[in-house]
């Protein structure tokens, strides 16, 4: 594959996970009643999230790329996966931040990959629109990060309260 035959695979491989992190964040914010801090980030990045799909289908759109409706749609289904297995845990909401920090670094290589990929593809009008989605979801790891020892020791302090609803 040529340089910009792989740039546009991982365009779509970008969509695709974005509209995964849509999912998520959307069934997270939506099952989140205990933590209002959290919810609050959540549904920020949510509203970022929304942005960001925006912008890369203007890249997708600007560079001819048609979208994978198998890869969204396969995104969307790990996502209510994950959403519905969470359900479960009776400590649903520690590893749900956890998995929260866990998706961001994910999307943070992915989208340091992007950067070199449309330089060499030859693409420098999107540079700037990665680098801007890049810091958003730097942002959010690094609260992420920080704030995994709140929700915890939240978590746990409501676990150990008689008829006190911890897990989400």
């Amino acid at each position: 594959m040529t340089p910009q035959e792989n740039y546009h695979d991982w365009l779509r491989d970008a969509h695709a996970m974005e509209k995964q992190a849509e999912s998520m964040l959307n069934a997270m914010s939506s099952r989140i009643d205990n933590y209002p801090d959290l919810r609050a980030r959540i549904e920020q990045h949510l509203t970022e999230t929304q942005g960001q799909i925006k912008l890369l289908e203007t890249v997708m759109d600007r560079n001819d790329i048609n979208r994978s409706l198998m890869k969204d749609a396969t995104s969307k289904m790990a996502a209510m996966g994950q959403s519905f297995g969470g359900m479960f845990a009776p400590d649903e909401i520690v590893k749900g931040a956890i998995s929260s920090y866990v998706f961001e670094q994910f999307e943070i290589a992915c989208y340091t990959s992007l950067i070199t990929a449309a330089e060499k593809a030859g693409d420098s009008a999107s540079i700037d629109i990665f680098k801007q989605i890049l810091a958003e979801e730097k942002a959010m790891a690094e609260w992420a990060i920080n704030h995994i020892p709140d929700v915890t020791e939240q978590f746990l302090l409501r676990s150990a309260a008689e008829g006190v609803e911890a897990k989400k």
